[in-house]
Order: structure tokens, then sequence, then C-alpha cells
């Protein structure tokens, strides 16, 4: 008899402490802050974490105590209005010029136009020049009395336009904050049971609540959780796929479902009181010519777009916009993508603009896979795979649930294989300990890999932001992925892998925030990817 806790288990004790948080814009500040111990989710309880693993878990909880007052209900016309709020350049008639910081103060007011009084918005900030086709994200610090300073380093120039929006008011972030605690089965997944003719169908989840018989499908070497309610007449082992379920409804009350409106308070633009722009200045003739080897001082943003090509600050990438390039640098290589539908896009552009890369019919589900790309003449090898439950795809069968840390423990590795990683988006609708525990599994497969073969190259693709709704806000929102796109780059920091930073890849363009984001964005990415595995002779 397996015997679990019920999903949603609250906050619990609170307790002062030294520790580091996350500010909005995912830079680590230390500090005296009120510490919560929580429940364990479901079956968590039971991991056995080495005292480091525990320390790195508490670290990253910690961080994740988003500043939001307990102000009681909010009525919603003393929530953030983004159309009364503005935000005004700090000495906009001042010359800039390339490399210089940039400070902009926000200050949010109500629907009834008075000051709001705390903090805890979620605010987006970018600089771009729609002329060049430049832009860059910038920094925000929240000052938890209603105003909100962005910082931004200007990394070209010309006229630099300042765009700010607020994502979620404060009031619909406790929202967002209780249901990731307290509806964690918000999406739900169903597996197919079927010996001979009998069928049944039952609702699967990393958990559930107790009471009825489960079938147990813990991986045994990831320790992975996952359980289904077990068919009525027939056995757990005649399992056959996975499939998503759906979304619960009915989430929110009235008075919540206020707080998530479209043109209303959903990424909304911030208008400026004053100029939303200034004039940057080159440094000299031989910065301006070589705009992409400005470093400027630390890797806050990591990159910006010129011309609409990314040009990453620390690292010089190249353009590969010839099939031939690619093949070039790919040749008698085996290349595999682990993860999401964000990385199987990497796998449809290349089998699309390669067109030596041919994809042999597996007869994989469409948008599921696994699928498999060959360019014989160049002995190349291009292999997609999706991660494991919770993955939110049309049927999966299930010899083919498959945790990216046991695929990795698979390849020998060498000089001529590549692996590429994006695992995110099906995690947004859980606590964070999930998630830790899926990369803490995945990481420390990368690095047996990389101890076994160091000449293996192994890339990370981050979150993205995507397009929000008042129903997607609630599963997909930016809040949720942002939390995870920090927790990934803190965990793989000093492990030896590449990164490619989808985030400010995709908040920095023009083009509007897509799941799946648009071509020239994925182009990016994969110029990046490539650089990566081929970088330029130095």
């Amino acid at each position: 008899m397996i015997l679990l806790l019920a999903c949603g288990q609250k906050y619990l004790d609170h307790e002062t402490a030294s520790a580091t948080f996350i500010d909005s814009s995912g830079h680590f500040v230390s500090s005296q802050v009120t510490g919560v111990s929580r429940n364990p989710y479901c079956g968590y309880e039971h991991q056995t974490l080495s005292s480091q693993e525990r320390l790195e878990e508490d670290s990253l909880l910690a961080a994740f105590q988003w500043q939001v007052p307990d102000v009681g209900p909010v009525p919603f016309l003393k929530s953030t209005d983004p159309s009364s709020s503005y935000f005004v350049i700090l000495n906009s008639a001042a010359l800039f010029k390339v490399g210089s910081q940039l400070e902009v103060l926000v200050h949010v007011q109500d629907f009834q136009r008075k000051p709001k009084k705390y903090g805890g918005d979620y605010l987006q900030a970018r600089i771009h020049s729609p002329k060049l086709q430049a832009g860059a994200v910038g920094r925000v610090v929240d000052y938890q009395n209603g105003f909100y300073k962005v910082f931004f380093t200007l990394l070209w120039p010309g006229k630099v336009k300042v765009a700010i929006s607020l994502v979620h008011p404060s009031e619909g972030i406790r929202v967002l904050q209780h249901l990731q605690e307290g509806k964690p089965d918000r999406v739900y997944f169903k597996s197919l049971f079927r010996s001979g003719r009998i069928s049944e169908t039952t609702e699967c989840n990393v958990c559930l609540p107790g009471g009825l018989p489960l079938c147990n499908f813990t991986d045994l070497y990831t320790g992975e959780p996952w359980f289904c309610f077990k068919p009525k007449k027939l056995p757990c082992s005649s399992r056959i796929n996975h499939f998503k379920g759906g979304y619960l409804k009915g989430l929110l009350t009235a008075a919540e479902t206020a707080f998530f409106q479209s043109g209303v308070n959903i990424k909304m633009p911030i208008n400026s009181s004053g100029p939303d722009w200034v004039t940057v200045i080159p440094r000299s003739i031989k910065e301006a010519n070589n705009l992409e080897l400005f470093q400027g001082s630390g890797t806050f943003p990591s990159g910006y777009y010129y011309k609409d090509q990314w040009r990453p600050r620390k690292f010089k990438m190249r353009q590969f916009n010839d099939p031939d390039n690619i093949t070039e640098c790919l040749q008698r290589k085996v290349v595999y993508l682990f993860g999401d539908s964000t990385i199987r896009q990497w796998f449809e552009y290349l089998t699309t603009f390669v067109p030596d890369l041919v994809e042999f019919n597996l007869g994989s589900p469409k948008n599921v896979g696994p699928f498999l790309a060959v360019d014989q003449k160049h002995n190349i090898l291009l292999k997609y795979r999706c991660h494991g439950p919770p993955i939110r795809f049309t049927t999966v069968f299930s010899n083919d649930l498959r945790y990216v840390a046991n695929e990795l423990n698979g390849i020998v590795g060498g000089k001529n294989t590549v692996v590429a990683i994006a695992v995110w988006s099906h995690f947004s609708t859980f606590p964070l300990e999930v998630y830790i525990r899926r990369l803490r599994n995945i990481r420390r497969a990368v690095v047996q890999l990389l101890d076994r073969s160091p000449k293996t190259v192994v890339v990370i693709r981050t979150a993205n932001a995507q397009e929000l709704g008042p129903e997607v806000s609630l599963f997909n929102s930016d809040w949720y992925n942002f939390q995870l796109d920090t927790v990934l780059r803190k965990m793989f920091s000093g492990v030896g892998v590449y990164l490619v930073d989808a985030w400010e890849m995709t908040l920095a363009h023009y083009l509007p925030h897509k799941l799946h984001p648009d071509e020239v964005i994925v182009k990016n990415q994969l110029d990046m990817f490539l650089s990566f595995v081929c970088p330029l002779e130095t």
C-alpha cells in the first residue's frame, strides 16, 4: 500500500535567517529575510538529500519569497493600473555614451490614480531602436513602496527608446503564488491501460490524493515520482500511453478574476511622463565599428540585438546563414536534443533549413517524437526526444516516457557528441521542489557525462517569455517561468555547460512573445548553439 500526502500543502512556520533572495530582474541579493519552512509537496519528503543538496534547495526556495506584502484582500480599484502608472528617465537631458548606465524610475498607481504604497508587481523592461532592429533587457529593482528602478546598459549608438510593461500586478502575483502551492494539480494527465479488448483510462500526476489504489510508476534510477489511479479491471503493467488530460476550470473567485484581464493588467505598457528615449553617442570610431567587441562591465544583460542579430557580450557568436556552414560544423557528429517543444523547434529548423539533413520516418506521433534525421554523406545524426512526465503532449507511448538523466547515462560522449537540453515549460504549475529535483537528476547525469568524456559539448536552452491571456496566466505565466529560468541558471552555474539565453532573446526582441518564438529568434538561438559546437578559431 502506498501512502501519499494530499497535494497542495500550504506554507507553515516563519523563521528569520540570513539568506539570498532574487530581485525582480533575477539578481541575487543577500540580506536578512524572513524564511519560510514549507510542508513538503507530496512524495518529496521521502527524498534522501545530502546536506549540500538540502542547503541548495533551502537557498533556492528562500530566494523565491517574492516580496508581496500581506495587506489583506485588495479591491480591483486599488490594484496596480498600468495606464495611470508612469516612468521617468533620470537625467534624460544628459549625453550618454555607448557603455553608459541608464536609470529609469517607475511609479505605479491604482485605478483611482492614487500612488501604490507597496511593491511586488512583475515588470519587464527593455531598450530598443526600431530602425536598427536593436534591443536589450533591463534589470528591475523593487523598492517595496510603489517605486521601481530599472537599470539598462546602453550598448549601441543612436536614438534608444525605453519600454516598460506590467506583466502582472502584485495582487495577481499573490493569486499565482496561492495556485502554485495550493493547486499544483491544475493541469492533470491521463494514461490508457489496455489488455485484449478491455481498456480503461485513469488520471495520473506527480502525486494524487490518497484513498484510492494507485499504480506506482516512480522511476527506479532517478527516483522521479509518477502515479496513476489503478484501473478497476486491469493490472498496472497494461499501461500503453500518457497524455495531457486538461486544465482545471473555475480556479479563481470573481474578485481574483479582475486581476487577470487582457488589455487591462496583463502585459500592458507603462507610459513615460516625459521623453521615453535618449541619444547615445559612440565612445570612439573604433568602438562604433566594432560594436560586437564592446564588453561593458558585468554580464547583465548577457547580450543584445543589433540589425536583428543577437550579440552576446562575453562571446563571439558566428552567423550560420548558409546550410553548408551548418553541415560543415556538424559533420561526423551525433547531436542529441532532449526536452520540450521549444527545443523540438531546433530539430524542425535544422531539418527544414539544411537540405542534406533528411528526417527518417520513425512513425512517431506528430509534435511528440522521438524524431531522427540523418545526413549520410556528411555522417551527421540528429535526434530529438521529449523529457519524461509531467509533459503536456498529446499521446506519448509508455515506452517513450524517458527521463533526460537516464538518456544521458546511456551516452558515451566525446568530441563528436553534442547534447542540448530544454526542460522548463511543463513544470510551471508545480511547486519549485518538483523542478529542483528534476534539474538535480539531470545535472548529476551531465556531470558524470563530462567526467567520462570531457570533450562532449553540453548546451542548456533557458526558458522564454510567452503570450499571456487570463487563462494562460494561471498555468504558464512568465512569472512562473521566470522562477524556473532563474533556478535553472543557478543550478547549472559552474557545471561546464553552455547557455543559450532564450529568456533575454525573447524579451529583447521586438516581436510579440510566443511560447514557440518566431523563426528569426530560433535562428539566433541556433547560431549561438552552433557557435558553442564550432567556435571561431582564436
